[in-house]
């Protein structure tokens, strides 16, 4: 198998992502600024941003393969110019280290918010569900930095696609293992309460995928990367919606202005499409929240 640095692997994502790289037989190396105990991989503490730093990092682990997760992973977390700096620094330090040390298949995190879902000036989507082919139209920083990284990773096809593999994944509002049992998502509240309180994972389109399908999503990536286009991008998601109903009821009555294209989905189809993944990958999300959801100590 390869060896795969992972930036931010001591994330809510990274965690997953590396164990299911370890577990499908890759040597993976975790650099993030935080460790944590028990990762199945060789963790390095290394500032990204800094240029000569990553550089020989990378040089010293000659990785196969990148997956650059490492980002400011929340709108609003800093201010617009701040977060779009940041991320788009950390893309292109990432990038030059990778190509400097022969990696060659590099796999980068966007985020499905390059849609422009959220705007405070309102948002109608072209048709649902959401595919890798509707328009985006980011409307903060941190989606910015996602379309800035996209485009960036259809550059470097375009100049080093001759001996690299590009990809980019939009992986949806990403739920770690233990959260399902009630530890508090990335915005403070439960699974549980997104579910209780749609209001709460509407402005997201109800969108979701578990940590471990994402991981599992990355080895795919790797495993069949020479198999696809190159500098492909993916959505990457639960097939259903994180609502108690039928997902169009659920758009008609929290997202009033994306009403129009509700009658395009059917039972509790997810809003944002991965068949892409599916067909070119033969990845599907098998991890459901009905499945998955632990409410007062019973399994939903």
């Amino acid at each position: 198998m390869s060896r795969v640095v992972v930036t931010g692997g001591a994330g809510r994502l990274g965690r997953s992502v590396v164990t299911a790289l370890a577990e499908a037989g890759h040597e993976v190396v975790s650099i993030d600024r935080g460790s944590l105990e028990g990762m199945p991989a060789t963790q390095l503490s290394v500032d990204l941003l800094d240029l000569d730093a990553a550089a020989a990092a990378f040089a010293e682990i000659r990785p196969d393969a990148v997956v650059h997760l490492a980002a400011i992973a929340v709108p609003g977390a800093l201010p617009d110019p701040d977060i779009y700096r940041i991320n788009t620094q950390l893309v292109w330090s990432v990038l030059q280290a990778a190509l400097a040390s022969g990696a060659t298949k590099m796999l980068l995190a966007s985020s499905p918010t390059v849609m422009g879902y959220g705007s405070p000036s309102g948002w109608e989507p072209q048709y649902l569900p959401l595919d890798e082919k509707h328009p985006t139209a980011p409307w903060n920083g941190y989606g910015a930095s996602k379309v800035a990284m996209e485009q960036i990773v259809q550059m470097a096809v375009r100049q080093h696609g001759h001996r690299t593999r590009f990809g980019a994944f939009r992986p949806c509002y990403v739920i770690a293992p233990e959260e399902w049992a009630g530890a508090p998502t990335q915005q403070g509240h439960t699974v549980a309460e997104r579910i209780a309180n749609p209001e709460l994972s509407a402005v997201a389109l109800f969108n979701y995928v578990d940590a471990r399908d994402a991981g599992e999503f990355v080895d795919a990536w790797i495993r069949k990367a020479d198999d696809v286009p190159n500098g492909s991008t993916f959505f990457v998601g639960a097939p259903d919606a994180l609502y108690d109903g039928d997902t169009a009821d659920g758009i008609r009555q929290y997202l009033p202005a994306a009403a129009g294209a509700a009658d395009q989905l059917s039972g509790t189809q997810s809003v944002f499409s991965s068949d892409n993944a599916e067909q070119l990958l033969g990845w599907r999300a098998k991890r459901l929240w009905r499945d998955e959801l632990v409410r007062e100590g019973v399994t939903a």
